[in-house]
């Protein structure tokens, strides 16, 4: 049998692999073999018969191992096998688990536990999983403590509500840790967020706005697109997301009719929409083109980001408030858009409408038994609700 070649890679075609990261494995002999994945990963790796069966064994990855170097470990591992060894059993028994890196921790959750938790959940606590990393990412699992528990708090100048979450995301990882047996004792237990940045902010009251700043706001200096999309979260009392997410699909302005799909927030509930505000829907939805959303993002890399369509971010109107009442300062109360609902429910007690319809027309659920029992979804008295708001706030425009 013909000797195998060896030595027949060279550094021009592994720099053109590299950035031409096309999956493939190409063999420089000697069971030395040069590999890219489809995400674009290069590595080396040894093949080698032990016990009859075939191994492989990663040396490292290209080009952080040249190819140079990638010859002589491989040529050291061939010396280990021809004596009897097996390197690849022996890489893994060295490399247990109490030797691994918070950065391997945080691998592991973010493909074992991450996908198993609410949307909105894998969004914050992925964005804390990458300060983890940062933070803490090269020190081995079993010699972080608490002092460096708090040290990655103190480091990231956040509000209290993330902070407390970055301090959630810490006790989750570590808790799967001592689950796993890396660890003993899971190093958070015991970390007080109050002691380490101080008590937590009173909760804000809820702003009831009064009639002379729904009028200002009603006639807002501000794009018409905006303009529309703050009198139609004031009439619906919807939380801002549900707008935000809404599709066009959603709407049904021949039944006057808007439904809300369930979430972690609320049930699915039909919203009966007055004349007026079929008007502002149909009028907004023109300004969205092409998009299936009502509301679609306005810059081009959120919608690169989500396969070219995606809704306006969460802080966009936000934004827009801000700017409104700074540059313009209208005899207006700083307030978000959450304080949108608290003035609807409001003001419609002062117009006569009773607590529980316009605790439903928040979409929140009738307290105690009655709320197990009643399954009545009150459409028409919510109707009628909304009529009566809508009229009150028509007659705030051009006031």
């Amino acid at each position: 049998m013909a000797a195998t070649r060896m030595n027949v890679l060279v550094d021009v075609d592994l720099r053109r692999w590299l950035k031409d990261k096309r999956a493939l494995a190409k063999s420089d002999g000697g069971g030395l073999t040069f590999t890219m994945s489809a995400a674009g990963t290069a590595s080396w790796v040894l093949r080698y018969r032990s016990e009859g069966r075939q191994v492989e064994l990663t040396l490292g990855r290209y080009p952080d191992v040249a190819l140079a170097a990638a010859r002589k470990m491989a040529a050291e591992k061939r010396v280990e096998v021809q004596q009897g060894r097996d390197p690849a059993a022996e890489k893994r028994k060295a490399k247990s688990r109490r030797d691994w890196t918070v950065r391997e921790l945080v691998a592991d959750y973010r493909e074992m536990v991450l996908p198993t938790l609410a949307k909105s959940t894998q969004v914050s606590y992925g964005r804390n999983l990458k300060r983890i990393e940062a933070g803490l990412g090269a020190a081995k699992v079993a010699e972080v403590e608490a002092a460096d528990v708090v040290g990655l708090i103190e480091r990231f100048d956040l509000g209290w509500v993330e902070a407390n979450t970055l301090l959630i995301v810490q006790k989750a990882i570590f808790r799967r840790a001592a689950g796993k047996r890396l660890i003993n004792v899971n190093p958070v237990v015991g970390v007080e967020l109050s002691a380490v940045i101080g008590p937590r902010p009173r909760v804000r009251q809820r702003l009831m706005l009064t009639r002379d700043e729904l009028a200002a706001l009603m006639n807002a200096q501000m794009s018409r697109a905006n303009l529309l999309t703050l009198r139609i979260l004031l009439a619906t009392g919807v939380r801002a997301s549900e707008l935000f997410q809404a599709r066009k699909d959603s709407v049904h302005l021949d039944e006057a009719r808007w439904n809300i799909p369930a979430s972690k927030t609320g049930a699915s509930m039909d919203i009966p929409l007055p004349a007026l505000v079929a008007e502002w829907f149909s009028e907004l939805i023109t300004f969205s083109h092409e998009s299936v959303f009502i509301l679609p993002t306005r810059t081009l890399s959120r919608a690169e980001r989500n396969g070219g369509d995606a809704h306006i971010s969460k802080d966009s109107i936000r934004e827009s408030i801000d700017y409104w009442l700074e540059y313009y300062k209208p005899p207006v109360r700083r307030f978000t858009p959450h304080d949108l609902r608290s003035t609807m429910k409001s003001h419609m007690r002062a117009l006569g409408v009773s607590r529980d319809i316009s605790e439903m027309c928040l979409n929140h659920k009738l307290s105690g038994v009655e709320g197990i029992y009643d399954q009545y979804g009150y459409y028409e008295e919510r109707r009628a609700a909304y009529n009566l708001w809508v009229d009150f706030l028509s007659k705030l425009i051009n006031s």
